[in-house]
């Protein structure tokens, strides 16, 4: 892994200004520059990769060693080959994806309380169930995961997804009949761009499913020739006012290659905030919706982590082979 330059809170401190928070002060800015330092530090004694995702906190994005989404991150873990330690700051679902791709790695999760609420709206136990009723209906029935869910959840699934790739993935299956799991707003919008039949889960991101058509109808009309770009775990109310539905991913390529100078962010804050980091002579204006999962994630956390080895994820073969199954057919299928 590359050298990274030395950081100060001075540099930090003109880097964060962006976001116009008075939480980031100088004094704060020293102290988190010290962090960041004994992060990098121990990153390399370590033989550790740092994978962050979109909506972590904006000073967790300066110890890591890739920024993406979920699936994403699995994926550059796999490309990186001097590293031994995988130190993930997002969420328990996406370490274990982490683990399932990278099972002679160790992954290490921040904060174990880091859950989320779309993962936890489905176990193995209902799906299994669900999926011998729908069986009896529709024999050619196949379960399409979206990556937010667990591993045994995957590991039941025929095939995973991403919020990007969710279309192509059930596009390309030999059936008619899908079941969607775990995200109800996501299923809804796959359903729209597709004439097969998907039979949707009753689950959402609390943090999607709460912002409001009405909301967004405010800032469009505040700021005349702003363009509203919009995560399909929204409501389908909220996606219709969007000039383009796309994953976080795609939102940073969009908002990097568009003319276009202002934008409405309409997924979790966090990405707002790497945005405007990374593109200042352009403007982003939040829907403002926190996940207080993400947020658990501290670099205080993150130095404990890579100190004491902690909190290490570990997956049964069986459910890590399985996952990694959906995973990799996902993979084959659509980038």
């Amino acid at each position: 892994m590359e050298t990274e330059s030395p950081v100060n809170g001075a540099e930090l401190y003109d880097k964060l200004n962006v976001l116009e928070r008075d939480e980031y002060d100088a004094a704060t800015c020293d102290r988190l520059a010290a962090t960041i330092g004994e992060i990098r530090r121990l990153k390399r004694e370590r033989r550790a990769v740092i994978l962050v995702h979109n909506y972590q906190r904006p000073e967790i994005f300066e110890v890591a060693d890739f920024i993406g989404d979920s699936l994403e991150l699995s994926r550059k873990a796999q490309q990186v080959s001097d590293a031994d330690i995988i130190v993930f700051c997002g969420v328990h679902f996406m370490a274990e994806t982490a683990k399932a791709l990278n099972p002679q790695r160790t992954v290490l999760l921040p904060d174990l309380r880091a859950g989320c609420s779309l993962a936890d709206s489905v176990t193995a136990e209902a799906l299994a169930e669900r999926k011998d009723e729908l069986l009896k209906l529709y024999p050619d029935l196949q379960v399409v995961s979206y990556v937010n869910c667990t591993a045994e959840v995957k590991a039941l699934s025929d095939v995973c997804c991403t919020s990007a790739n969710a279309v192509q993935v059930v596009e390309a299956l030999d059936s008619e009949h899908v079941l969607f799991v775990p995200d109800q707003n996501l299923a809804n919008y796959v359903q729209s761009q597709t004439a097969k039949q998907i039979i949707s889960w009753d689950g959402n991101c609390y943090v999607h499913h709460q912002i409001t058509a009405a909301e967004v109808e405010k800032v469009k009309h505040g700021v005349p020739g702003i363009k509203v770009l919009a995560h399909p775990e929204c409501r389908a109310d909220v996606l219709a006012l969007a000039d383009a539905v796309l994953s976080t991913s795609a939102m940073v390529a969009y908002a990097q290659k568009s003319a276009a100078d202002k934008f409405l962010v309409v997924t979790e804050c966090g990405l707002s905030d790497r945005l405007l980091m990374e593109i200042p002579n352009k403007h982003f204006y939040k829907a403002c919706k926190l996940c207080h999962y993400m947020k658990m994630i501290t670099l205080d956390g993150v130095l404990d982590s890579l100190r004491h080895l902690r909190y290490e994820i570990e997956l049964t073969e069986e459910t890590a082979a399985g996952a990694r199954r959906a995973l990799e057919k996902m993979l084959s299928i659509a980038v």
